[in-house]
């Protein structure tokens, strides 16, 4: 399997078509090839499904395959790495609740150190309380940020102002999932926005 497959995100759909989770392709083929899911498929601006077997055997049609598809190869067959599957029954409701952890304030604060404005790896981030924990500040959403190491170190356990700096925007909670927000914007998953626009739910990625 190719890495850039592997790095791919599949989105799961319940039984009601309602996104409740994202996974990785290995995961989306074990549900698949064990047939408690299908693939959803949008073509000509309609939603097919297909189980294991009938996806490979479309995915033999090469013909069918956009440019940006991306194909499993095994030893007897290809098989095109889908979107969407959607869980044959499962049928319960997405999670409403946003989890808060570093993924997710990373990702909110899209990798930009909230007191200098810069992107940067995450590598080179860190998490800072704008009102530390030492003076009572709590790890809530709205008082966790990005920060980048330098900037985290200047500020130290001192506040903002106190240390001459200003947040870049104010923190708050998110109404949906941030690492979802910053993936519905790639192409790539542009299918996944019938199912999630209006959707307000947390992404578990299961490996």
């Amino acid at each position: 399997m190719a890495a850039s497959a592997l790095d791919s995100r599949v989105l799961v759909l319940n039984k009601l078509y309602m996104a409740v989770h994202v996974v990785s392709v290995r995961r989306a083929f074990a549900l698949l090839f064990k047939r408690v899911a299908e693939v959803v498929s949008y073509q000509d601006e309609q939603f097919n499904t297909y189980d294991f077997d009938s996806w490979r055997d479309l995915s033999a049609l090469r013909a069918d395959f956009d440019e940006e598809d991306e194909v499993v190869r095994t030893v007897s067959f290809e098989i095109r790495v889908p979107k969407i599957i959607r869980l044959a029954f499962y049928s319960r409701m997405p999670r409403t609740e946003v989890k808060f952890n570093r993924r997710n304030i990373f990702a909110r604060d899209e990798n930009r150190c909230q007191y200098c404005g810069k992107r940067r790896p995450t590598s080179e981030l860190s998490l800072d309380h704008v009102v530390p924990r030492s003076r009572g500040g709590k790890s809530a959403w709205n008082n966790v940020v990005c920060a980048c190491t330098r900037c985290n170190a200047r500020k130290g356990g001192r506040l903002p102002t106190e240390a001459g700096m200003h947040l870049f925007r104010e923190p708050v909670k998110p109404r949906r999932s941030p690492v979802l927000h910053l993936t519905l914007r790639s192409e790539k998953y542009k299918s996944w926005r019938h199912f999630v626009d209006e959707a307000y739910w947390s992404i578990r990625l299961q490996e």
